[in-house]
């Protein structure tokens, strides 16, 4: 059974429209990042003072279902993300979970090829282990029904990063 797995950032053509025109059908206003620290979906970072960012509405069930040809369902959610204002060149996808997201409780929310919630799983990442989450992840991946997750803040439900099986 497979169980290593890819951080993915948001699709550089998905970016370009989002920066359009997000999931919310709205064109949203960039601004200057005056202290940094925003989590960007675009490059798995956070951002640093004097970037230019937008906060955009996504709705990352969503747009996988679209590329897959499957119905998300009652799972569709659209909520806030931070990208960079304009391309920015950054990773879009690697082996295990992005370092530079590390520091905050998070929810690990499985989903099946059938774009169904199969659960979730608490967990911590402290600054100093953020290797630690990679652990975690094998073990959500360890189900074979598991396709791929989405590892959401806990304090704002909002989406940090989708990670597949590798």
């Amino acid at each position: 059974m497979n169980t290593t797995h890819e951080a993915r950032a948001i699709d550089a053509g998905v970016l370009k429209q989002l920066r359009e025109r997000d999931d919310a059908g709205l064109a949203r206003q960039s601004v200057i990042d005056p202290q940094g620290g925003a989590p960007l979906r675009c490059c798995l970072r956070h951002s640093e003072a004097g970037e230019r960012i937008v906060l955009v509405s996504y709705a990352p069930l969503r747009r996988w279902a679209a590329e897959t040809g499957v119905d998300p369902g009652p799972y569709d959610e659209c909520g806030p993300v931070f990208i960079h204002a304009d391309e920015c060149g950054g990773q879009t996808s690697g082996p295990g979970y992005p370092a530079e997201l590390h520091g905050a409780r998070r929810v690990l929310r499985a989903y099946s090829a059938e774009g169904h919630i199969l659960g979730g799983t608490l967990i911590e990442i402290p600054t100093e282990r953020a290797a630690e989450v990679d652990s975690a992840l094998r073990g959500v991946f360890a189900d074979p029904a598991v396709e791929l997750v989405h590892v959401r803040a806990v304090e704002f439900g909002c989406f940090m990063v989708e990670i597949r099986r590798g």
